[in-house]
């Protein structure tokens, strides 16, 4: 049974969220303080977090960002606020997706299925040793889940990871975002697929050495992104 802890300081809507994902046979906590929150999720054993951004005492920020330095479980943000800044934020703090209040139910149980049914692919998967795909000076090692730019190593998130893998592991071929947006977040109906160019945009940021003329992901401009080799 998958574990999930809840940080949110509204007690009702922490309460809903978790009588939803218990009807869904998950074991959920609930934790009301950021700091508290934070404590938890660094030492809890919770294979999701559900992170409100509006909390005492450590905001969902901070807390995002120090869970991601030390885990690598999938992050889902809940937040009053609509504006994309604060979405590019969280995804750029490590955050695999993010839901604006008010929301259904059924929803955040959905996002929620689809994030760990993905993860528990991805972390239950055999790679075969020695797993490597490595063009000019960038390797991405498949099996350690690493990778390097000229030797440097760059840390890399869990979604950004995936992205970067699989437009290498099909060089040449040109997807859109709608597809890469079900591909990697293995979600058609939820979510936004401007997470995709926030992404795309992180991951250049840590491996070209001049994102302006990208070397290895290329913007088909009208379709979509294509790996070049």
């Amino acid at each position: 049974m998958s574990r999930i802890l809840i940080v949110e300081d509204e007690i009702a809507i922490a309460e809903l969220e978790k009588d939803y994902l218990e009807l869904s046979s998950f074991e959920v906590d609930i934790e009301t303080d950021g700091q508290s929150g934070l404590d938890q999720a660094l030492s809890g054993d919770y294979d999701m977090l559900i992170l409100d951004l509006m909390l005492p005492n450590v905001n969902g920020f901070d807390i995002c960002k120090k869970v991601r330095e030390k885990k690598d479980i999938p992050i889902l943000m809940v937040s009053a606020k609509k504006e994309d800044i604060d979405k590019i934020r969280g995804f750029g703090l490590g955050a695999d997706d993010y839901i604006t209040k008010p929301f259904s139910p059924s929803e955040l149980v959905a996002r929620v299925k689809a994030h760990l049914a993905r993860y528990e692919r991805l972390v239950g998967s055999q790679v075969e040793v020695n797993d490597v795909i490595e063009i000019r000076g960038l390797k991405i090692d498949k099996t350690a889940r690493r990778v390097y730019v000229n030797g440097e190593e760059r840390a890399f998130t869990t979604k950004e990871f995936d992205l970067l893998t699989f437009l290498a592991s099909h060089p040449n071929k040109v997807f859109k975002k709608e597809e890469l947006f079900s591909e990697i977040w293995n979600m058609e109906s939820y979510g936004d697929i401007a997470t995709v160019t926030v992404h795309i945009k992180k991951i250049r940021e840590k491996i070209e050495i001049d994102t302006s003329k990208p070397q290895y992901i290329e913007t088909i401009w009208g379709v979509g992104y294509r790996f070049k080799i």
